[in-house]
């Protein structure tokens, strides 16, 4: 029987002249609602306290100062993680932005707290990030809120993440499911920036299973409308950095005694009517996390590199700037200082955020086409963030490579103007022509999924992940980023020597022929770069309709 993380992966593929599966147009009549809201559910307001003063550095390193966990403090974390950053408006159409990017704005993701107690505060909560309010779907009881905080040793939550696939299959048809977990990547990225200034850290618990979480949530409870279930992705539990680490499972009989508990809401609809991408619920059910042993990743821990001086120099403001760049100035170079810097940030180290969390292994490097980089030719490069894998890498790209280390962990594979070929590859989008660089996320692939194909969310969600750092450390630099979800696969793999290519003969698209080395994928596109703002658009202060 064919490994369905492989099945699903390579049916989901573009190219030219076959893109994956998706409905080919907007259907506005049915486009989901971006926020949940738990109806009956009793409602928590959340105040909106001043951001801290943590400078741009603290965004990777531990702060001393470790806040106390209270209602005011998880407010502004929970704000600065997942809450409104701006409103849009442009043309008659307002729209909101929020400091976790989304595919197409299209916001799949939902977050749950599981708190144990917080101030006399104590449940099972969702997030609203519309209303800054906390929805609360169930009661804890006082031993179980007691054995949970017995159980991590230390004060703290537990961050469910959550996947609606709708949203994004509402557009993006049976490619959905990569761009949910892509989103989840994201997600984590920005809780973990959002905890640091807190002082905290958020640890990913890999031992649970989606089973688990579910039963956490209550979700074995919820009748949902058919086409709009939402389903759990992964936890995190959040707490003080000067604790070094927690476990990252939980006792059966800790999340057996959440089956029983009463709880409260139901959820709103989203669309007058669904179409069901069937694909996309297959690979959930498909790929369910089980549970596992716990894992723990050791990185190598390279020393950061601060060689730029940033042009934003407060963290939190870098948090609320993140804006995605929609077109890019084809004359402007970034400085190779910059271009080191920005790449550094997508390290895995075990001692700085936001790769403590510890979602993977480092399976991902990073293939950049340098297009105008101050000191650097134009050409194809590969940055190396594991070097374990560097053996494997020169044994299965183009034996022609160069292979030649210009700056640490950077590597010159081909020499030349690549800015035609970015943007082709990028589906045609001139984002990754225009812009200083742009860069595929290459990761260890067939190795992985043929181990445990489940682990195909977990290759997504450092991708998400490294395009969040890829996206802060491009704005604390006066610059922005865009995550490329919509590229050609096979293409970019031919162009690394990973596939052979045959395009179809006459009028049946079905007819390619396709030569793939899956030891490597690549699962992302993101581009860099000085941005154009659009004078049409006007950006407004977040959560004025509160306020009104």
């Amino acid at each position: 029987m064919e490994n369905f993380a492989v099945y699903y992966h390579d049916r989901t593929k573009h190219l030219p002249w076959r893109y994956a599966a998706s409905p080919g147009y907007l259907d506005w009549e049915t486009q989901p609602y971006p926020y949940r809201f738990w109806e009956g559910a009793p409602r928590l307001e959340l105040p909106f306290p001043p951001d801290p003063e943590a400078p741009y550095e603290y965004l990777y390193l531990y702060p001393k100062e470790v806040k106390p966990f209270g209602v005011e403090t998880v407010a502004k974390f929970l704000e600065l993680a997942l809450g409104l950053s701006a409103v849009k408006s442009a043309g008659g159409s307002t729209w909101t932005v929020r400091m976790n990017p989304s595919s197409g704005n299209l916001h799949p993701t939902e977050a749950y707290l599981v708190i144990p107690d917080l101030g006399g505060l104590s449940g099972v909560f969702h997030y609203n990030p519309y209303l800054h309010a906390l929805e609360k779907l169930r009661d804890l009881p006082a031993p179980l809120a007691r054995a949970l905080k017995n159980h991590f040793g230390t004060e703290g939550f537990m961050l469910v993440l959550t996947a609606i696939p709708w949203r994004e299959a509402w557009k993006y048809g049976e490619r959905a499911f990569r761009y949910c977990l892509l989103d989840a990547g994201h997600a984590v990225g920005s809780v973990r920036f959002s905890a640091n200034l807190q002082g905290w850290k958020a640890t990913y618990l890999n031992a649970l299973s989606d089973d688990d979480l579910e039963t956490i949530l209550g979700f074995d409870k919820v009748s949902f409308p058919p086409g709009e279930e939402e389903l759990p992705e992964l936890a995190l539990w959040v707490y003080p950095n000067s604790v070094s680490e927690v476990p990252k499972d939980l006792p059966p009989e800790l999340v057996e005694a959440f089956r029983n508990l009463p709880f409260y809401g139901r959820p709103n609809l989203l669309s007058p009517e669904r179409r069901i991408w069937s694909l996309v619920y297959e690979a959930f059910k498909r790929l369910k996390k089980p549970k596992t042993p716990p894992r723990k990743f050791v990185y190598e821990n390279k020393p950061l590199k601060f060689l730029v001086e940033p042009a934003i120099k407060r963290a939190a403001e870098v948090i609320r700037r993140r804006r995605s760049g929609h077109a890019y100035d084809p004359r402007a170079a970034v400085s190779e200082e910059a271009f080191l810097q920005i790449l550094d940030r997508t390290l895995p180290r075990n001692f700085a955020s936001p790769f403590d969390a510890e979602v993977s292994p480092a399976y991902a490097n990073l293939v950049v086409f340098v297009h105008r980089v101050v000191g650097l030719p134009p050409g194809l490069y590969l940055f190396v963030r594991n070097r374990e894998l560097l053996p494997l890498l020169r044994g299965r790209l183009r034996p022609e490579f160069l292979w030649e280390e210009v700056r640490e962990d950077l590597f010159l594979l081909a020499e030349g103007d690549l800015t035609r070929e970015a943007g082709y590859l990028s589906c045609m989008q001139d984002i990754a022509a225009d812009a200083a660089f742009a860069l595929a996320v290459l990761s260890l692939f067939g190795p992985v999924v043929e181990r445990a194909p489940w682990e195909y969310r977990n290759l997504h969600y450092e991708a998400g992940l490294i395009g969040q750092a890829l996206y802060l450390e491009a704005t604390a630099l006066g610059l922005k980023g865009t995550g490329i979800g919509c590229f050609y696969d096979d293409l970019t793999h031919q162009l690394l020597g990973l596939a052979e290519v045959e395009p179809p003969l006459g009028g049946n698209l079905l007819e390619t022929h396709l030569s793939v080395d899956r030891t490597f994928q690549v699962l992302y596109h993101f581009a860099v770069g000085k941005a154009f703002e659009d004078p049409r658009l006007k950006t407004l202060p977040p959560y004025s309709h509160l306020r009104r």
